[in-house]
């Protein structure tokens, strides 16, 4: 049995965890970007499978990615408007 390469490292995570690439990068202390070269380039030319699993995933997370910000911004200013009352 052969070593799991690290595209496929972060892709078994992704598919796993349903991770976005921030937070994939983040668990593996690795840049975004080579997150996103490793899943996007190299993992389609080693596992093609795993590959196009990982794509659906990372092609939702894009699609929802302006609703996540928009409730990030929500919450950062619900809780200012707390710490002012107080």
């Amino acid at each position: 049995m052969t070593a799991l390469t690290r595209p496929e490292v972060l892709g078994n995570y992704i598919a796993k965890h349903n991770a976005t690439i921030r937070e994939t990068a983040r668990v593996f202390n690795i840049s975004k970007s080579t997150v996103h070269i490793d899943v996007s380039k190299k993992l389609k030319k080693i596992n093609l499978m795993l590959y196009k699993q990982v794509k659906t995933i990372l092609d939702i997370n894009f699609k929802e990615r302006n609703i996540r910000g928009g409730n990030a911004t929500k919450k950062k200013y619900e809780l200012l408007k707390k710490q002012n009352r107080c």
